[in-house]
């Protein structure tokens, strides 16, 4: 009998030692990212394209610097000191038509820059801040904004004049005899009791004279008055004949407010948050200010088309009126054609459901609609305009054509639309995406980056103004974000692949040609680990789709038959894809895993960006529905092609993720054993307005979107292990949404859950001690409930 007790312990020990193993550690990869290297990011150009800016962090400061190569030598990486950083900084800078000059502000002056001369002259000194110079159509004259009104320096007089006339104070009543005596008398007094008060109003005086000396003449007596609401936004028509302005007034919502329970001062201290949806949004209003006629009038949107449609959504609730009324919008700058003599603006409505890109009539206001895209679900995608935002939109040179981005295919395309005839024309098409495109320097070309060649790469094109063959110009598979000289010959090339960090990279602005790396920022520590490449596949939704995940496959010695999903965050955000992720802690988590056995499936699921308008609304209405069944469905997929034991798969996530998490443990627990939310939404009704009106529009409009979309009202569900982690100063996402989930857990009786605080974390931790104890929290959860014993 002694002999089979004094075994027991020795089997212990060898049964330990057979468990996989790991190079890894959590404490190893959740130090400060430092120890990874150094990695470029944000490549910009020198005016002469002969020097290369980025950011790097080479000798380790507390922060990223500036750095620079020049690229007659492109073997040295130099820092950019304090003198050159302030020499070329151009704040409000503007370029002419062919890009030789640049104005823009130094402190209170407008400086001239001629380019080719590499040459500045200060134009003139103003008395007051100033901001927004732009030239002119004519280019011999610069606008710009000063204390809510636009002024014109002319380059050939050297003199300035004022543009606009307008006042945020309330339009003056006139005044009784009596009162004007008494606060005559009374001024006099003062000013001659107190010096000092004197001297500024006499100070006060000379600016007013000076700035006077640019105004209009006595006689011409016209004020627009915006009762207290200050003008922002001000522009001036290239022609000079047409100003516009936006009047923002904000709604007093009710902020919320989250306790800081550490701050320096020993108190509790409320920090201001967000305010929470269904609050009314910023009413914004666009004034027009017509100079010739001294007059200024509002664009009006009533007769928008379908301005009064209501949504799909109205139809599940029958019992309830639905007023007939125009809906609220929001409106963008104006975007004045080249010459001056049209403008378009972009339009958004408040329910989020339709955008209008509308000419705009400059001496009435009127609106007429030139594009209309109407979304049952909610308008976005990339380079599509929502509220304030115009996003891809703009004028050719030829002030007959605009630009813009739209949904209209089911992918984010570019497009022309004649203004003349309304005929409208699909530069790209396909099943991919477009992003950021832009003219070149000549107008006769349009570069832009694209997803053509497959959802999880990004390559940089070329095509011909009004459509045609777009050329592709990068090669290196993985994301290619580039940023193009000035003299359009080079393109850098901050450049990733799934296993390796970003490196910047040179190239000649032709297809076909070499890519040049220059930088080199892997530590060797971090190049000593072989950093997996994760498999990209795609399995079968239960309604169809192929839903595209990373797949992390362990060595058949070390496979253990568990499995643990992950579940990126934002829910419109792409994680399948073949360069470096921004979830690069998460990554090489993955890679721990899978080196003890795990087999991980990260997936894209529905509402994901990078696959079009389908997959990203297909969470319209229920957070929690197809979303979550992605997550179902990718654990089959498992199980049948990759030897995985239904009864040992957990998953974790954080902030949409983490939501994602609570709902699929408490609403499919029979497929996940054990779950990690982190900083996790639990009741939409308290998270933000912005976000939350595009999916479920708003709780008290749509109150069923909420209720089936919401951890807390499922709480009943849990049987599975959950751990539950969150930043206490979590400005996103409060605390209190945990704080009353675990209350719900207390009222239920639920026992099999425990919560883990970080007080001094906010949404993103920045602490390597939180990350590091997060994680070891996640991966002990994991090691205890999803490994036999």
């Amino acid at each position: 009998m002694q002999r089979r007790l004094l075994f027991l312990p020795l089997l212990f020990i060898v049964l330990l030692e057979a468990k996989a193993q790991s190079e890894l550690s959590v404490e190893h990869i959740m130090r400060d990212p430092a120890w990874m290297g150094t990695f470029p990011s944000r490549a910009s150009w020198s005016d002469d394209s002969q020097t290369l800016y980025f950011q790097y962090n080479r000798d380790k400061d507390p922060a990223d610097s500036l750095y620079k190569i020049i690229l007659s030598d492109k073997n040295t990486i130099s820092k950019v000191n304090w003198e050159e950083l302030k020499s070329k900084k151009r704040d409000d800078a503007d370029f002419n038509s062919d890009r030789t000059l640049r104005v823009y502000r130094h402190e209170k002056r407008l400086m001239l820059e001629d380019l080719a001369k590499q040459t500045s002259q200060m134009l003139m000194e103003w008395p007051e801040n100033f901001s927004n110079p732009k030239f002119l159509a004519n280019e011999q004259e610069i606008a710009f904004s000063s204390k809510s009104n636009i002024y014109i320096y002319n380059r050939a007089t050297k003199t300035a004049r004022k543009a606009t006339n307008i006042s945020t104070d309330s339009k003056p009543k006139e005044k009784a005899d009596s009162e004007e005596k008494d606060t005559a008398w009374l001024q006099a007094e003062n000013l001659e009791l107190l010096e000092v008060v004197k001297e500024r109003k006499e100070k006060e005086q000379l600016k007013s004279q000076y700035r006077d000396s640019f105004d209009k003449t006595e006689e011409d007596t016209f004020v627009y008055y915006t009762e207290g609401k200050s003008p922002v936004n001000l522009q001036l028509s290239p022609d000079g004949n047409f100003a516009s302005f936006t009047i923002y007034t904000t709604s007093n919502n009710k902020n919320t407010k989250v306790p800081d329970y550490v701050d320096a001062s020993g108190y509790t201290v409320d920090l201001n948050a967000r305010s929470k949806v269904g609050t009314t949004p910023t009413k914004v209003e666009v004034g027009i200010y017509d100079l010739e006629r001294d007059t200024v009038y509002f664009i009006d949107s009533s007769e928008l088309p379908g301005i009064k449609d209501l949504p799909d959504y109205v139809k599940d609730y029958p019992e309830k009126t639905w007023e007939d009324n125009e809906r609220e919008v929001s409106f963008s700058s104006l975007y004045f054609s080249p010459d001056g003599k049209q403008a378009i603006v972009n339009i958004s409505s408040n329910d989020n459901k339709d955008r209008w890109i509308a000419a705009v009539d400059l001496r009435t206001g009127k609106l007429n609609t030139l594009d209309r895209q109407r979304d049952e679900a909610w308008i976005a995608g990339p380079g599509i305009g929502r509220s304030y935002y115009g996003g891809t939109l703009g004028w050719l040179p030829d002030s007959r054509y605009i630009y813009f981005q739209s949904e209209e295919s089911g992918y984010s395309h570019l497009y022309l639309l004649d203004t003349k005839s309304g005929e409208k024309k699909a530069l790209t098409s396909g099943d991919f995406e477009v992003f950021d495109p832009f003219l070149s320097k000549d107008k006769k070309s349009w570069y832009f980056t694209s997803s053509e060649v497959d959802p999880g790469e990004r390559h940089f094109y070329k095509m011909p103004v009004m459509g045609g063959k777009a050329e592709k110009l990068t090669s290196m598979t993985g994301n290619n974000e580039v940023s193009l000289s000035p003299d359009e010959k080079k393109l850098a090339i901050v450049y990733s692949y799934s296993n390796k960090p970003a490196e910047l990279y040179l190239q000649d602005n032709k297809a076909g040609a070499k890519a040049d790396q220059l930088t080199s920022g892997q530590s060797d520590e971090f190049k000593a680990y072989n950093w997996r490449e994760p498999q990209l596949v795609r399995f079968p939704a239960e309604d169809g789709a192929q839903v595209p995940a990373r797949l992390y496959t362990p060595d058949p010695a070390k496979k253990n038959g568990a499995a643990v999903v992950f579940v990126h965050g934002a829910g419109y955000l792409q994680n399948v894809h073949k360069w470096w992720s921004s979830y690069f802690r998460e990554y090489m988590f993955h890679n721990l895993l899978t080196d003890l056995g795990y087999t991980v499936l990260d997936i894209d699921y529905r509402g994901s960006a990078g696959y079009g308008r389908d997959w990203r609304t297909g969470i319209y209405r229920h957070m929690g529905g197809k979303d979550l069944s992605d997550q179902v469905d990718g654990v089959k997929y498992l199980i049948a092609n990759h030897g995985v034991d239904s009864e040992r798969v957990g998953l974790y996530g954080g902030s949409y993720g983490g939501f994602i998490t609570l709902m699929a443990l408490f609403n499919a627990s029979d497929t996940f054993k054990s779950g990690a939310a982190l900083r996790s939404v639990t009741d939409w009704a308290h998270y933000n307005h912005g976000y939350t009106s595009n999916i479920l529009n708003t709780p008290e409009k749509d109150p069923i979107a909420y209720r089936r979309s919401s951890p807390i009202y499922f709480a009943e569900g849990l049987k599975g292990n959950l751990l539950m982690a969150h930043g206490m100063v979590d400005v996103n996402v409060h605390f209190q949404d945990v704080v009353r989930l675990s209350q719900r857990f207390i009222e239920l009786g639920k026992d099999n859950w425990e919560m883990a605080i970080y007080p001094v974390e906010d949404h993103g931790f920045v602490e390597p001690s939180s990350w590091t104890d997060e994680y070891k929290r996640i991966l002990k959860l994991f090691n205890e409930t999803l490994l036999e014993e």
